[in-house]
């Protein structure tokens, strides 16, 4: 499987928009086919399930869904080849992966439940200030 992203080349311009659909179709399957080698080389059985990851790439695909332009889905696609070429050569460490396609575009997950606020007075003055 990586030698076929790793031996891909950048198509000519869609001539059409349904062309530039297939394009991104065919490369969202390519990207799905990537995803036990992915798995493999990164090691990310314990952080994520491959479904999970493939409705990363999903939703990384469908953000760009209203684009209508041929010309501007080619250089998305472009983009998404080369991303997919570095992630496959492992150019990329294991904490891009996960940092980009696990946890997200939110950052890391933050607890925003009420804290205990103890039962100490410099314990009520810490935290109801302004240091974090």
């Amino acid at each position: 499987m990586a030698h076929m992203v790793r031996n891909m080349r950048v198509p000519p311009n869609s001539a059409s928009l349904a062309e530039a659909k297939n394009r991104t179709l065919e490369f969202f399957r390519m990207c799905c086919r990537s995803i036990p080698e992915i798995m493999d080389i990164y090691n990310l059985y314990d952080v994520v399930s491959p479904s999970q990851l493939r409705s990363a790439v999903a939703a990384e695909v469908r953000k760009n869904s209203n684009v209508t332009n041929p010309k501007v889905i080619d250089m998305l696609l472009f983009k998404g080849m080369e991303e997919l070429k570095n992630v496959v050569d492992h150019s990329k460490q294991r904490h891009h992966i996960v940092g980009k396609y696990v946890v997200g575009n939110q950052g890391l997950v933050q607890d925003l439940e009420h804290k205990d606020q103890g039962s100490s007075n410099f314990l009520k003055n810490f935290y109801s200030s302004n240091y974090f």
